[in-house]
């Protein structure tokens, strides 16, 4: 069962003492949901500290409104923290997200895959130095406002998609880990829509009830990669030639950057009878390959840097038969993986994708059910 519910014998959060007595540091983004995690918990009873982390040079003209811990939504997780009297700490962590996302995210664009950056985010700094942080405080846990659950299983914590599909975030939290897992909680994941969570807002009188939520990356303005790559590393993107699978050359391109997998429009080579697609980013030759839609199917994925959630060790067994996404916009779709090592396997799409690009993830779920069971990074393989 969740232990993000109240059983007779422990309070709310899962501690078998009083909500007075048990410190929980909430992750504050400023936006609804974070808002409404830390008024619930302090309305509760909770001995709430809430932290909301500086990612980026406000002033640098890379964050922008719409987009998660900006200038404005500090302003707003403070004011939340003052109406509900808690303290609330403002962290930098400028260094640590460039130097664990931001650098790589340009890189493993530049060298032609399609990153998820949110996810890195996650996992090297809230899930990681954030999380570091509450245990330094001597916070019995951490809470944030994401839309997943947290349920006990025979063999400890496991995690569980959110009882709302269309808000369940999954797919960027695959690489949570079971240590982290036990340290974490999601009061959230169980409701039932978005609407409810703004109506708790509302009930509890927060000015953010209203408040859009975040759609991009944040240091993404406009969902622009390629401008954002060139600022991080000017002179990057070199032109080359657009080439047809078959060997033609159909015409030129100002860098592979501009570019990803399944691309149709935009693609500067007009005119011809077919639609094309950019099937392949060859960054070694400057090359944008493109070609028919059938090009794009993909049924063997290679996946390494695995996160395995499963009861018993990933490569204890020649294959799983699970269901997997690797697009966080589609559902899960029947797979067999077949590890490699500990952290390497190839993944069997039982029906071909399209756009199965490097520099995506690849999440595991239980066939049939809602558990998550890890997951790990597309990648062009050996």
């Amino acid at each position: 069962m969740p232990l993000d519910r109240k059983t007779d014998a422990l309070n709310s959060l899962g501690f078998a003492k009083p909500p007075s007595e048990t410190r929980v540091v909430v992750a504050m983004s400023g936006g609804v949901d974070s808002s409404v995690v830390a008024a619930k918990l302090a309305d509760e009873g909770y001995d709430v500290v809430g932290v909301t982390l500086q990612l980026y040079d406000h002033g640098a003209a890379l964050a922008k409104k719409g987009a998660c811990c900006a200038g404005i939504d500090i302003h707003d997780a403070r004011r939340v923290a003052e109406e509900k009297g808690f303290p609330h700490y403002v962290l930098d962590y400028e260094n640590i997200f460039r130097d664990a996302v931001i650098d790589e995210f340009a890189e493993s664009y530049l060298g032609g895959a399609t990153p998820v950056p949110c996810i890195r985010c996650n996992e090297r700094v809230k899930f990681k130095d954030l999380l570091q942080t509450a245990k330094d405080l001597d916070a019995d846990c951490m809470a944030t406002g994401h839309y997943i659950q947290r349920k006990l299983g025979e063999n400890g914590p496991e995690l569980h998609c959110a009882a709302d599909p269309t808000r369940d975030q999954s797919y960027f939290l695959f690489s949570t880990t079971p240590e982290q897992l036990d340290y974490l909680r999601f009061p959230l994941g169980h409701l039932p829509s978005k609407d409810a969570t703004r109506a708790l807002a509302a009930e509890y009188g927060l000015a953010v009830a209203d408040k859009p939520d975040s759609q991009d990356i944040c240091f993404v303005p406009d969902g622009n990669y390629a401008s954002v790559i060139e600022k991080l590393r000017p002179g990057a993107a070199e032109p080359g030639e657009i080439v047809h699978a078959d060997g033609r050359v159909l015409g030129a391109h100002e860098g592979v950057i501009h570019y990803t997998i399944g691309q149709r429009r935009g693609l500067g080579i007009g005119g011809l009878s077919e639609p094309l697609y950019v099937v392949r980013l060859d960054v070694d030759t400057r090359r944008v390959i493109v070609g028919p839609k059938e090009m794009l199917a993909t049924r063997i994925v290679p996946v390494r840097e695995i996160n395995w959630l499963g009861d018993t060790p990933f490569d204890s067994e020649k294959e799983w038969h699970v269901a997997v996404k690797v697009r966080s916009t589609r559902p899960p779709r029947e797979a067999i993986i077949r590890p490699l090592s500990p952290t390497e396997a190839e993944v069997e799409l039982l029906t071909p994708e399209e756009g199965v690009s490097p520099g995506q993830a690849c999440v595991f779920y239980e066939t049939g059910g809602s558990r998550i069971l890890g997951g790990g990074w597309i990648w062009r393989g050996r």
